[in-house]
């Protein structure tokens, strides 16, 4: 995509469709589509480059920390290589130099120079390994490149030496140490003569040659060094290669052209006008938008309404600046994703966008201390107030929902983008946010899209739009306040869809008895998520666990599950303990793509358990989706609905004694919501598998579960049927 201005002073980005047909058929047949494009990127490195730099190299120093400091596990610190390896694999060589500039520096600050020359050489090495996999080079290639980096090394090696005497002597008192030690080993095993004599003799001639010695050591170690990650980064940069390295908010073909003499441009990102807008994802043939044309004014407030899978999240993906397929883009200036006064996007997994270790830290994350956030207000406005201080991996989903949408709001955007944004907080929380995103796009400072499946948070909208398809229909006709975000056919004929359920393996009681549970007990950030939990559930029940944000229902699935031990209780599975039946009791996380790990959705339905192809199709029926259209689909390109139900698919192929669903509802179309509430509801009485729910409130579950479990602060306030609630 090129940006530049029009005949009006209009920025305008136009797909360049020839082009970049052609760029991607070439890139296509240089490798998988996993990895990174990284001969075609050019200028700065972008932000995938740099998380992946990042957290690549924090690994090769703890493995080279670990291999220098363990007794006689020096061998740890070479695998270094292999983390450094896929960053050469996967982005450009420029990302390799940042990542082991970055590991270099914190190695010096712990371990001292040792440790340095073990990450250059692991760089080297790994640097090599990964672009001849990425480019295909034959083994004399290889060879070459050994040839080369093996005495370049040796050479640098020697002259850092002669440089720093202090380090010399010392590096040669190491030697000669490392030597007497292996010398009173020889003296045990060799018989009385003149072995060991011999061998002082040498070792003494190569330490006054240390030059020789040390250049011949560092060459045979680096070919050495070769030859072990060929054999095993080979298989994991292989094993990685499904994995997509494409960045679907970044543009990599995106150019700024006019009269700015090179200066920063300032972001416009609205007004935006779509003309005949289509996407496709990479390595896909199917049109995520089709031919999509909108106008979308300053200060306004607009919902997106569909169907799971109809490209509502590509969408957004397009108003955030990434580039179409083919159509025409045009607004006052770059859409600024992340920049202050551009574009913000609050996203449907709010995990994924979390970069701070506390709260506060992580509302001003990347902005300079002048912009002048006030935090502990956002934090007030998104109902997070008082939890500045509270460490972010401590917080529940919907807590890590607010504290995203704070963060979208710590950058002044012109445009904010909500993608579900309610969808896994609490009543109050999503009246309380859905106000505030009115009140937002009722201002001439910020407009608001917002997608979502819940009428009431749609109906408040200035503009309201369906996408069908890949496909949007003209503005929503409103009849008073009313607004229909109804399914359409295609979508409410899947819940239709009614599979026997197959019985689990063994049906048997769980019970959880004095349950309590404290993240990071015994440090200043000890937060209480349980305390005194006691509950049973007997074969066949239904059970919904209601409670606001922060109550403790996520806590106490993991527990449930045997995936968290507990700080004090038990949980048991008939006569085990939990922790030793883990598999027994399915749970089905808030983030559903977290617990999908193929490429494909067969493929990760057999890992989940699916016996063959035939299961994993009746999997897909049971939670109502179609095999013939989604069997062979990427996992990454489906909607965060779809991944929802495969992954539930996944647990049912399993056939566990209980099923714990966190949040199972959330992100669904009616039609899905329907879907999912039939297959539960047929679980119980087909099978005898125990259904507990986790949810926010009571709607929509009552053909699921007849009991109704509220937990608050961390304990439960009530446990009672449903219609003793009534």
């Amino acid at each position: 995509m090129r940006w530049y201005p029009d005949v009006s002073g209009r920025w305008q980005s136009v797909a360049m469709t020839v082009d970049s047909e052609r760029r991607s058929a070439a890139r296509r047949s240089a490798g998988s589509a996993g990895v990174a494009r990284a001969e075609t990127h050019r200028g700065a490195l972008r932000p995938l480059e740099l998380a992946t730099a990042s957290v690549l190299a924090a690994l090769a120093v703890v493995l080279t920390v670990a291999g220098w400091f363990l007794p006689h596990l020096g061998v740890i610190a070479a695998m270094a290589v292999v983390p450094l390896g896929v960053v050469a694999h996967r982005h450009r060589i420029r990302a390799l130099l940042v990542a082991t500039f970055t590991a270099s520096l914190l190695c010096f600050l712990v371990a001292g120079t040792g440790a340095v020359t073990n990450i250059v050489e692991c760089a080297a090495v790994g640097g090599l390994v990964g672009v001849a996999k990425r480019r295909s080079w034959n083994p004399l290639s290889l060879v070459a490149g050994t040839a080369v980096i093996g005495p370049v090394l040796g050479a640098a090696s020697v002259g850092i030496l002669d440089m720093f005497g202090s380090l010399r002597k010392l590096t040669i008192l190491q030697l000669r140490n490392t030597w007497v030690g292996v010398r009173r080993i020889v003296e045990l095993a060799a018989p009385p003569g003149g072995v060991v004599g011999s061998l002082n003799s040498f070792v003494d001639s190569a330490l006054r040659l240390w030059w020789v010695t040390v250049f011949t050591v560092v060459v045979v170690g680096t070919v050495w060094l070769v030859l072990v990650a060929w054999l095993i980064l080979g298989p994991v940069l292989d094993r990685l290669e499904w994995i997509d390295a494409d960045d679907r908010l970044d543009d990599p073909g995106a150019t700024l052209i006019g009269a700015c003499g090179g200066s920063e441009v300032v972001p416009g990102p609205v007004p935006v006008r779509l003309d005949s807008v289509s996407y496709a994802y990479p390595g896909s043939a199917k049109l995520a938008l089709a031919e999509v044309s909108i106008s979308i004014g300053e200060g306004l407030m607009v919902a997106l309404v569909g169907d799971n899978g109809s490209g509502k999240s590509t969408l957004l993906r397009i108003l955030a600046g990434r580039s179409p397929t083919s159509g025409f883009v045009t607004r006052p200036g770059p859409a600024g994703l992340g920049r202050k006064g551009g574009t913000a996007l609050i996203m449907q997994h709010p995990e994924t966008q979390i970069l701070g270790v506390r709260v506060e830290d992580d509302v001003v994350w990347g902005l300079p201390s002048s912009h002048g956030v006030d935090v502990e207000g956002l934090l007030e406005s998104v109902g997070l107030a008082g939890m500045g201080g509270r460490e972010t991996a401590g917080l529940s989903g919907g807590e890590l929902q607010r504290l995203a949408v704070a963060a979208a709001m710590a950058r002044s955007p012109r445009l904010l983008l909500s993608d579900e944004s309610t969808a896994m907080l609490d009543g109050q929380g999503r009246r309380q946010l859905t106000a505030l995103l009115r009140s937002l796009g009722g201002t001439e400072a910020t407009t608001v899209v917002h997608v979502t499946h819940r009428p009431a948070e749609a109906q408040i909208a200035d503009e309201v739009y369906r996408m069908q398809a890949g496909c949007l229909t003209a503005g929503i006709a409103r009849v008073g306040a009313t607004v229909d975000v109804k399914e359409s056919a295609a979508a409410r004929s899947r819940a239709d869809v009614s599979v026997p359920a197959q019985s689990p393996l063994r049906p048997e009681p769980l019970k959880v008895v004095g349950v309590s549970h404290t993240y990071s007990l015994g440090t200043p950030w000890a937060n209480a998520a349980l305390s005194q939990i006691t509950l049973s559930f007997e074969p066949g029940d239904g059970v919904l666990i209601v409670g606001d944000n922060g109550s403790g229902k996520s806590t106490l699935a993991w527990i449930m599950a045997g995936l968290l031990r507990p700080s004090q209780g038990t949980v048991t599975l008939g006569d085990r303990c939990v922790l030793e039946a883990v598999g027994s009791v399915a749970v089905a996380f808030q983030h559903a793509r977290l617990q999908l790990q193929r490429s494909t959705v067969g493929l990760d339905l057999r890992a989940a358990g699916a016996t063959d192809d035939a299961s994993a199709r009746a999997a897909l029926l049971q939670v109502g989706l179609d095999p013939d259209e989604l069997l062979d689909r990427k996992i990454d390109g489906l909607s965060g609905g779809q991944q929802r139900r495969v992954a539930l698919a996944g647990l049912l192929a399993n056939r566990p004694s209980v099923l714990v669903l966190d949040e199972p509802l959330a992100g669904l179309d009616a039609a899905g919501q329907e879907g999912i509430i039939e297959v539960l509801a047929g679980l119980r009485r087909q099978s005898g598998v125990t259904v507990v729910v986790i949810s926010h409130d009571l709607e929509g579950t009552e053909r699921v579960a007849e009991r109704v479990v509220q937990l608050g602060s961390g304990r439960v306030l009530s446990d009672t049927s449903r219609g003793a609630l009534r």
